[in-house]
């Protein structure tokens, strides 16, 4: 029987546990105004939770309908009553902000209500990338920087920020008894699904938890490869990553043992690591 408690908190899809990250990785980003920063946080924050808040697919499409009208609206100049809705027509206005990519994370996050594993690890890092690499470019269009190097470090951070999420959600979703690790590397290992339902500890399990969080890291890594390329007015986009890197720290300490409560405690040093990255000028 799993330890692990079904506590909703703990899941990185949930509003309440997504939250303080979610800020804590936008207060760095000083040219949008207070209501705009929290305008799209808010629809972030929303999309990520209907999945985990709904018991049938129906009342997620709804909600999915909902913001895509909203959106709509928004670029017609006719958002709807709503207080965010209202905060993100003026990010829009103020910032000229691409429709595409409210497009895109409202299709991937619709697609994504069905309840099924994905495929391969490609196909995570297709779903990573028209949701959080999508954020990260709109924060970039936030900040005024229209860079190929910078869109590029977006792509890989958020890469990374999907396969993270996906993992440190994995414990809750087990509790459901549900399990969206890529099944391929799962095949891979000889490890089945009821295997992490059952909480399961062995060295294969660990090895496919192993071979998907090795993947963020490369993500992150490429990222910073060319980070001297990257205008130094899109770092604030890129903060966040110290919490990508305390995730993976933590569970490379506990050898891959994506159970181990510890993972799902929240570092409260996070503030500090960020004030130092920020003072240092890297991501």
């Amino acid at each position: 029987m799993c330890a692990f408690s079904a506590n909703p908190v703990i899941s990185l899809c949930g509003l309440r546990f997504w939250q303080p990250i979610v800020l804590l990785s936008l207060t760095a980003v000083t040219t949008a105004s207070y209501p705009e920063k929290n305008a799209k946080v808010g629809v972030v924050l929303d999309l990520n939770s209907i999945k985990d808040s709904i018991t049938q697919k129906t009342t997620g499409l709804m909600r999915m309908q909902f913001w895509r009208k909203a959106v709509e609206d928004i670029y017609c100049n006719n958002p709807p009553h709503q207080p965010v809705a209202v905060a993100l027509w003026r990010a829009v206005k103020r910032h000229n902000l691409s429709k595409m990519w409210f497009t895109k994370i409202i299709d991937e996050r619709e697609k994504n209500l069905d309840d099924r594993a994905y495929r391969n690890i490609q196909e995570l890092e297709a779903y990573a990338e028209n949701t959080q690499s999508a954020l990260l470019y709109l924060t970039l269009e936030m900040l005024g920087v229209k860079d190929i190097h910078a869109d590029h470090a977006a792509s890989h951070i958020g890469k990374a920020q999907g396969i993270v999420t996906c993992l440190r959600a994995t414990p809750y979703h087990c509790t459901r008894r549900k399990v969206f690790l890529p099944m391929d590397i799962c095949m891979l290992h000889g490890v089945s699904q009821e295997d992490f339902i059952r909480c399961k500890q062995e060295k294969n399990v660990r090895d496919v938890i192993y071979d998907i969080a090795s993947q963020a890291h490369i993500h992150l890594e490429h990222a910073r490869s060319f980070s001297k390329k990257v205008p130094v007015k899109a770092y604030p986009a890129f903060y966040h990553t110290v919490a990508l890197d305390d995730y993976l720290y933590n569970i490379r300490k506990v050898d891959f043992n994506i159970f181990h409560p510890s993972l799902q405690k929240r570092n409260t040093l996070l503030p500090l690591y960020l004030y130092i990255r920020t003072w240092k000028k890297t991501y």
